[in-house]
């Protein structure tokens, strides 16, 4: 089992993907004639991104972001902002679009792709998360090889592992975990007969489901999107949730890449 820093009895991530207007482009390209439908995915970066910085300034608070190399060249400000600020930044594909809907070569370029554009706005990845947290066969021996240290993707535990075949440390998610679960809404399908959650639903599941983990020694790896959290209310929801989980006192709050670097080889 891994132990945490300072004897903290679990551990605490703070992510967020940066999808803005990705996820409709790749869902389908003829969205990219609807600029209203992409300006959903534009807020994230117009409005949301810069507030989510200064609350995480506010609080002290170092987290990491996952970006799609699409993304990063279409807002390579909000990038470069999130490198000056001490954030990790992450891989979350080239496109949006799920690695099981491409050849083994597809995915790479992929993956190659994403790397190159954020290592050119000063970025460093070591962490990848896939689009939707949907992985091919292929996907664990590809980070390898392209010197990825750890996934964040898989559902099957609450505490960090590693892969056996890849030897890649996997920093587990869940649903109930994201944000884009109780938040989201689009407008579209089945949207319309969702109910939007308020953030005390939200507070209370989270706040619960954190219990629960650190009892068990674990990681609570807490997924968000700025478009989603990055609403006015739920970004002051978002404020006091970090304060009171500073103010716990029995877990540490680090980075995706500082935690995979905690469990043993």
């Amino acid at each position: 089992m891994t132990s945490w820093p300072g004897g903290a009895r679990g551990a605490v991530a703070f992510t967020f993907d940066f999808d803005a207007e990705e996820v409709w482009l790749a869902e389908d390209p003829e969205n990219a004639n609807r600029p209203g439908v992409l300006s959903q995915g534009t807020y994230g970066a117009k409005v949301a991104v810069p507030l989510i910085l200064e609350l995480l300034e506010r609080q002290e608070l170092r987290a990491t972001f996952f970006v799609p190399g699409r993304v990063a060249e279409r807002h390579p400000e909000r990038v470069r902002e999130m490198v000056a600020a001490g954030h990790e930044v992450g891989h979350h594909g080239y496109t949006h679009i799920s690695p099981t809907s491409l050849s083994a070569e597809a995915e790479e370029a992929e993956l190659v792709r994403g790397l190159e554009i954020l290592r050119d706005l000063g970025a460093r990845p070591v962490g990848y998360r896939s689009p939707s947290w949907e992985l091919s066969a292929n996907t664990t021996g590809l980070l390898r090889r392209h010197g990825f240290r750890y996934s964040s993707n898989f559902m099957d535990d609450i505490r960090p592992y590693r892969h056996e075949e890849s030897g890649l440390v996997e920093l587990p998610v869940q649903w109930i975990l994201d944000d884009a679960a109780h938040f989201w809404f689009s407008g579209s399908g089945m949207d319309w007969l969702r109910t939007i959650s308020a953030p005390s639903q939200v507070r209370e599941i989270w706040w619960a489901e954190l219990d629960g983990i650190v009892d068990l020694g674990g990681c609570f790896v807490l997924t968000m999107h700025p478009q989603v959290i990055g609403r006015p209310h739920r970004l002051a929801f978002l404020e006091q949730f970090v304060a009171d989980v500073k103010e716990r006192g029995d877990v540490w709050i680090a980075t995706g890449g500082e935690i995979a670097d905690q469990v043993p080889a």
